[in-house]
């Protein structure tokens, strides 16, 4: 039995941290969801769960939500979670382009963390991308007025196309990117991918947009 097999805690212990999609799916109650009324961000595509595991403990008073398409994931970082006590992250296994259109009711979130997409290099499969036009009109809709909207990619292609649709589709209103801060150890990296390719050498596109009122 591998080193990862025995490491990983029973699926009881695991549960807490799950969330499935309401079958038929319907917006959820973070109340419910969470177990208090504290405000909730959302970070699609959580991978091994690096910035959810950092960021948690840190803002107790928040609630975050993560989204993963890949199940294993999802109990991977469940696992990682559940050995550090973690209570104020849940994580669902989906497709978030269809978990924000279904499962997420409008104006309900702090903020919506999207750090490294795929970016599907071959263009036949430019659909998988998680971001589309339906996909940044949604992240508009999610977000309560004022809550932002937190992006990073190494690939200057895709940051262009992100930043193209959510200008053509979204009345988001771009801020002043945040400076990387210097790492002060290995875990000191907003996820996995980041440490990597910072060690790489690879320029970091970052953005934050902000929901504003029509009136704005």
């Amino acid at each position: 039995m591998s080193r990862r097999r025995r490491g990983r805690l029973p699926l009881e212990e695991l549960a807490p941290y799950l969330v499935s999609v309401p079958d038929p799916p319907v917006p959820l109650e973070w109340r419910a969801v969470f177990g208090n009324d504290n405000p909730v961000e959302a970070e699609v595509g959580f991978g091994k769960g690096l910035f959810l595991i950092t960021t948690a403990p840190q803002h107790p008073e928040v609630n975050y939500l993560g989204v993963e398409i890949a199940r294993k994931y999802q109990l991977f970082t469940a696992n990682r979670l559940a050995k550090r006590g973690l209570r104020n992250v849940r994580l669902v296994c989906a497709d978030a382009r269809t978990f924000f259109r279904d499962c997420v009711a409008s104006e309900s979130l702090q903020a919506v963390h999207v750090y490294f997409p795929d970016p599907w290099w071959k263009k036949r499969h430019w659909k998988r991308r998680v971001f589309t036009p339906e996909f940044a009109a949604q992240c508009e809709r999610v977000l309560r007025p004022g809550g932002r909207l937190h992006l990073a990619t190494d690939v200057g292609e895709y940051f262009q196309m992100i930043t193209d649709l959510l200008a053509a589709h979204t009345r988001l209103r771009p801020l002043p990117p945040p400076e990387p801060s210097e790492p002060a150890h290995d875990l000191d990296y907003l996820t996995n991918f980041e440490r990597k390719f910072r060690k790489q050498g690879k320029t970091i596109h970052r953005a934050v947009y902000e929901r504003v009122e029509p009136s704005e």
